[in-house]
């Protein structure tokens, strides 16, 4: 069987599916990936765990038994599931007006948004209710994904400079007076923090097949605790409990509920769109498929296993997941190995991390996010629409303004782009048609034609006629029907009428009633099967059906022309 074609078994439990990817396709490859990955894997999360707000120790956690839940529930093998950048800074913005980071009270609310955004993935998927994640358009994610990607990097200029950050509303604001204040940056954090910035840049493009976050890291652990770097005032990670996290779920109240609900429903939507984009990807490069409402319970399911860590929410990272598919990963194996490759540092390398400087870290979370930052996106959001330009500009603006609550400028930028699209959809393409010399019906004004005969018009309306456009098919019907002086049939080209509603339905009654008054008959052509059904329903076909069946406007006016030309009485 091929492997783009899973079982019905198989997209209910995804690992079922690995023996046949491994006979195709062999296990070196998510071997080799799954020790390339494990390499880049703990020092990101020390640091990820560090830009959400919370201890490094539970970055390593979050890398652990989420990674192996998301790698067996999972639709896409080659997803590397665990801490990321943007979905730790979402989680530790959402949090700051509720706690002070790196406290008990801070790491209990990071649990509960973790559980808390696991189980809204968890029950979109098992309700097969992925479409709902389409609401967030490109626009909108383009321009909070530039915004929070400068936000990560400026919040990381603080630890990189060896400075302290105030911490009041305003992120900003904080970051100004920071900058502004008399106080001298540490110099030794400014040399490790430049020095690791510089190295792990001209790694990355020199020689880009080393582990370079994992050389950099070993490096200035090693020449920070030579030149004893924390004694002299750096910054450092210190001691982490070695061993594996104690199993367990938070404990939680309804008012915490509703207070993180909204932050856990834009982590849940946006951790999913960066997994949605790595799948994407790398099945297209691979031939084999995904499937969006498994990946959603895959990746609910790594979201609980986090809380049960007690650990921070976790997502598929882009980078991590483009890293382990090029290594060679088909199947989720390669995490189970990532995986292990965490434990190992839990159980037997945590005490080597306690001189790391945090500044390194910092310089770490700047590389990862640079790669985050795609201003063409922007521009190229102008091109296409003036509506896509505006909801993109909005959402990068509104996430810098609400900053540490991010989450507040994607649903701005939500809101803006759905009210830009019903406001589009209000205002539908409604013409008039005559004959064009090519031998079809086109826009008259556009073309310069005649209306068919002086006795008939011809209303192309592109629509769905529902409650939203009723009123500017009604509007269009009543120019349409003094268009001539003497107005006979008024014939709509319905082909793009893919909808019905009720209020749709009403706007016609209306309208064929109030021509019949006048001595005026309504035709259509080109109506589809769903508006015809709709119309049934409801009686309303009855009315209609007389001069309602007319396939195409060379069809209706074949039939009618004769009848108009016909003297009268």
């Amino acid at each position: 069987m091929n492997a783009s074609h899973p079982t019905r078994a198989e997209r209910v439990f995804p690992f079922l599916g690995w023996p046949r990817l491994w006979r195709q396709h062999g296990v070196r490859g998510d071997l080799v990936a799954g020790v390339t990955v494990a390499l880049v894997l703990v020092p990101q999360a020390l640091a990820y765990a560090q830009l959400a707000g919370l201890p490094p120790h539970l970055g390593l956690y979050a890398a652990l038994l989420p990674a192996l839940v998301g790698a067996l529930f999972g639709s896409c093998g080659a997803l590397s599931t665990g801490p990321v950048a943007l979905t730790s800074l979402l989680s530790g913005a959402s949090l700051l007006s509720l706690a002070q980071p790196d406290t008990p009270e801070f790491i209990a609310l990071a649990v509960v948004l973790a559980l808390l955004s696991g189980l809204i993935q968890l029950a979109l998927g098992l309700l097969r209710a992925g479409w709902l994640l389409n609401l967030l358009s490109r626009p909108v994610m383009a321009g909070f994904i530039n915004a929070s990607a400068l936000l990560i990097g400026l919040s990381q200029l603080p630890a990189l400079l060896g400075l302290s950050l105030p911490r009041s509303g305003h992120f900003l604001l904080d970051l100004w007076h920071m900058l502004a204040g008399s106080g001298a940056p540490h110099l030794a954090s400014a040399l490790y923090g430049g020095l690791a910035l510089f190295a792990l840049v001209a790694l990355r493009r020199l020689v880009p097949r080393l582990p370079g976050v994992l050389l950099v890291v070993a490096s200035a652990t090693a020449v920070s605790a030579l030149t004893g770097f924390a004694a002299q005032g750096g910054a450092v990670v210190g001691a982490l409990p070695s061993g594996l996290p104690s199993l367990g779920l938070p404990v939680i109240d309804g008012n915490m509920l509703v207070t993180l609900f909204p932050a856990a429903f834009v982590i849940a939507l946006v951790s999913f769109m960066e997994a949605a984009s790595s799948a994407t990807v790398i099945t297209a490069r691979t031939g084999m498929s995904w499937n969006q409402n498994q990946e959603l319970i895959g990746q609910g399911l790594a979201k609980l296993a986090a809380a049960a860590s007690g650990a921070m929410p976790v997502s598929a990272s882009f980078s991590r997941s483009a890293l382990n598919h090029a290594s060679g990963a088909r199947s989720g194996l390669s995490s189970l190995l990532t995986a292990a490759g965490v434990l190992l540092s839990l159980q037997y390398l945590t005490p080597l991390l306690w001189h790391l400087p945090i500044a390194v870290l910092a310089a770490v979370i700047l590389v990862v996010v640079a790669s985050l930052v795609d201003f063409r996106a922007l521009t190229g959001a102008w091109k296409a629409g003036r509506d896509d330009g505006l909801a993109a500009v909005v959402t990068f603006c509104a996430t810098l303004v609400f900053a540490p609550d991010i989450q507040n400028g994607i649903l701005t930028g939500l809101m803006l782009s759905l009210a830009l699209m019903l406001y589009r959809d209000m205002q539908p393409r409604a013409a008039l048609l005559g004959m064009h010399p090519d031998g079809t019906y086109r826009d008259l004004t556009r073309f310069g034609l005649e209306h068919p005969h002086p006795n008939l018009v011809i209303l192309r309306f592109d629509s769905p006629l529902t409650f939203v456009t009723a009123k500017a098919f009604e509007e269009a019907a009543a120019r349409a029907a003094q268009a001539q002086s003497e107005v006979k049939v008024l014939l709509v080209s319905a082909a793009g009428i893919n909808a019905i509603d009720a209020t749709g339905q009403h706007a016609i009654s209306t309208l064929h009633e109030r021509l019949r008054l006048n001595g005026q008959v309504l035709a259509f052509c080109g109506l589809k099967k769903q508006a015809v059904d709709a119309l049934e329903r409801t009686g309303l076909w009855a009315r209609l059906s007389e001069h309602g069946q007319y396939r195409t406007e060379h069809h209706a006016l074949d039939t009618l022309l004769p009848r108009l030309s016909r003297p009268s009485g």
